[in-house]
């Protein structure tokens, strides 16, 4: 572990040593983007602790938006800074329970049978050109979903955008986005990496550049009152290396820069 993450946890690990260990659920809210690593955290975690990870996944948006209507969340992984930041304004996240969890990078995929080939997203590609006239690109909402934000962020970087935006397939999470790809109803789409590496039916044909959108963090905070020391336990544990090894399976990375604690 990290050793600035050690330091953050010191001044709540006086919650662990004196609770009693007995099985407990845990209510985790986190992002669609999520589900397939965190399935198997769950599996992993029930064995080693004993405690029940009950799963709930989303938009990241959907999510926050159930936590400030008062959802009974435990633990909440935001795929972008923007929710979490929402919560944190209205005083709805544990004070010092903030950490960046994992990073991610962002990727243009096509249907595995399609005829395009890989290519090099700059200034001068057109993605429209790569379309048909009735075709559109599947994508998260650019308006809630942070897949869709990046790559909102990205395509104005490239000068893109505005030719884009009327041509998108607008889905309610990045999954949605996509199942779109993969069943062949859309010819292209932007999603996480990590998405496209378990996905069966689509391929990657090119990679959005680092610096053509904000980096992609997941950050993660225990709802307000709702610290109890199952909760930070399960974070402390997310933030080992037991869980940044199944992360890393599933293709994820840990942030490079410290933790952000709130």
């Amino acid at each position: 572990m990290r050793p600035m993450i050690r330091a953050g946890l010191v001044s709540i690990a006086f919650l662990l040593a004196t609770t009693a260990a007995r099985a407990e659920d845990i209510t985790v809210f986190a992002a669609a983007s999520l589900t397939d690593a965190m399935t198997k955290i769950a599996q992993t975690y029930a064995t080693a602790t004993g405690d029940t990870l009950l799963l709930s996944f989303a938009s990241s948006s959907t999510l926050a938006r159930q936590i400030a209507a008062g959802a009974p969340a435990d633990l909440y992984i935001s795929a972008n800074q923007k929710w979490m930041t929402w919560l944190a304004d209205q005083g709805l996240i544990t004070t010092n329970s903030r950490y960046d969890l994992l990073a991610n990078g962002l990727v243009l995929i096509a249907p595995a049978d399609s005829d395009l080939a890989n290519i090099d997203l700059a200034d001068k590609t057109d993605l429209t050109s790569l379309i048909g006239d009735q075709d559109r690109i599947a994508v998260g909402d650019p308006d809630h979903v942070p897949a869709g934000i990046y790559a909102k962020q990205a395509l104005e970087s490239l000068g893109q955008w505005a030719k884009v935006e009327p041509r998108l397939a607008r889905a309610d999470n990045v999954r949605a986005a996509l199942a779109l790809v993969e069943r062949g109803e859309a010819p292209l789409g932007i999603v996480y990496a990590t998405d496209a590496a378990i996905a069966q039916n689509v391929k990657i044909i090119a990679t959005f550049p680092e610096n053509s959108h904000p980096p992609i963090t997941y950050p993660m905070a225990i709802p307000q009152d709702r610290s109890k020391p199952a909760s930070v336990k399960l974070l402390s544990w997310l933030l080992g290396d037991d869980a940044g090894a199944i992360f890393a399976e599933y293709g994820f990375n840990r942030p490079e820069t410290s933790p952000k604690t709130q």
